[in-house]
């Protein structure tokens, strides 16, 4: 039986503009397609409206109108992200707020500042 392969779409969600572009940037030249979104709010609504699901969510915890833990938590209630993989990229980097990350389903942890190598190896270990 053919195994189904993860998506190489990428939902981008932060509200930093030069973050958002340098993830963007980064992934697009590794062959990822990447959707961008400036909040919480808009990533769930551009998740929801995708006809292909993202492969994997990247997002920032602290953001206006919907932060990234109220943001997984949404997304593994919406039809289609309940196991896809979604890593926090933020500043965060105490244990309590990595706990709450991990409570809420995030897959995985990337601290800023970061390097083009260490998101690449992360975003090819989960999708390839």
């Amino acid at each position: 039986m053919e195994e189904k392969k993860a998506s190489r779409k990428i939902l981008s969600v932060e509200d930093s503009i030069s973050i958002r572009k340098s993830v963007s940037f980064i992934l697009s030249q590794a062959g990822y397609t990447v959707v961008e979104a400036e909040d919480g709010l808009v990533g769930l609504n551009k998740a929801k409206a995708e006809v292909e699901k993202f492969g994997l969510v990247i997002t920032d915890i602290n953001m206006p109108n919907m932060d990234g833990i109220q943001l997984i938590q949404e997304l593994r209630k919406t039809e289609g992200y309940k196991f896809t993989a979604i890593i926090a990229l933020t500043t965060e980097n105490q244990e309590s707020k990595m706990q709450e990350g991990k409570s809420a389903g995030a897959t995985g942890w990337i601290v800023k500042p970061f390097s083009a190598d260490k998101l690449l190896a992360v975003v090819k270990k989960i999708i390839g």
